[in-house]
């Protein structure tokens, strides 16, 4: 029997009316687990993998989408792409971006010089989330590099394409551990890693994290996590136990709503707030074990 091919699932959405809604449909291709999101003609296109039941997968799109953007009148479109023709598709529409004073994340095909006192990340993300394009990744490259101290021990939890792993590592911490379960992503991230020279301090395990494997990593002095507040609430306990006194946390993947239920549960463990990165819709908060 002959295999089928891989292919993804690519998804458009636009709203007829422009205005502010009509951007955060891109946050909200993002909620539905969209690996990048590019503008093209007026629509958000993005690409995720075949969902098993397509009816009831486009049926939650509309609704995410109209939340998102606040609006009714949301057009969906979709087709399919083999998992080759990704390769190039995903490309389009990413840029060099200046995240700090000193930090620039850049895509593997369009090389940055590195200034003096400036840190470049390249980044060849793939299937995997994780560029500078969206609020929550660059809320949390914001948070690292105010609070990543030379020789720190970092956990990176969901690391998609080791864009924050990297950074960390860049920002001077001697030992960054990624969990990742998504096998794409980990095929990002091992490259990203090399091409940035940083495999002697990232180390990644293709798994899923919980809150006892967490536990079991302790003691750490920092951990980033850029998931879904849904999935971060599980794991808030496992934060509290890998961290001692002192040490600092950073949570995103936080929509604006969302935010004041997530700093009461994460400051419910142990944890002071000290910060807030407001991008957009998303929040991405800082917080110190006490």
């Amino acid at each position: 029997m002959t295999r089928r091919p891989r292919r993804w699932l690519e998804l458009s959405v636009r709203s007829p009316a422009a205005g502010e809604g009509e951007v955060l449909l891109a946050d909200g291709l993002v909620a539905l687990g969209g690996r990048a999101v590019e503008e093209r003609d007026g629509w958000f296109v993005t690409h995720l993998a075949e969902p098993a039941d397509l009816d009831a997968f486009l049926l939650r799109a509309r609704e995410v989408a109209a939340s998102f953007s606040g609006r009714s009148d949301v057009e969906i479109a979709i087709c399919w792409i083999d998992h080759e023709d990704w390769a190039e598709t995903w490309k389009r529409g990413l840029a060099p971006r200046r995240i700090t004073p000193r930090l620039v994340v850049t895509p593997s095909w369009k090389p940055v010089d590195e200034a003096p006192g400036e840190i470049v990340i390249t980044l060849d993300p793939g299937m995997a989330f994780g560029t500078a394009e969206h609020g929550t990744t660059r809320g949390c490259l914001r948070l690292l590099d105010g609070v990543v101290a030379d020789g720190d021990r970092i956990v990176d939890v969901g690391s998609g394409s080791g864009i924050l792993s990297i950074a960390a590592a860049r920002l001077g911490a001697r030992e960054v551990l990624a969990l990742e379960g998504d096998d794409l992503a980990i095929e990002a991230l091992a490259a990203n890693a090399l091409v940035n020279g940083v495999t002697d301090r990232v180390t990644w395990q293709a798994r899923w994290a919980h809150a006892e494997l967490l536990a079991a990593l302790a003691p750490r002095d920092g951990i980033v996590a850029n998931i879904e507040s849904a999935t971060l609430r599980p794991l808030l306990a496992g934060f509290a136990a890998a961290l001692p006194t002192g040490s600092w946390l950073i949570l995103s993947g936080i929509l604006a709503e969302e935010w004041v239920a997530m700093r009461a549960a994460t400051e419910g463990v142990g944890f002071e707030f000290t910060s807030v990165d407001e991008d957009g819709e998303w929040r991405s908060g800082l917080f110190t074990r006490q």
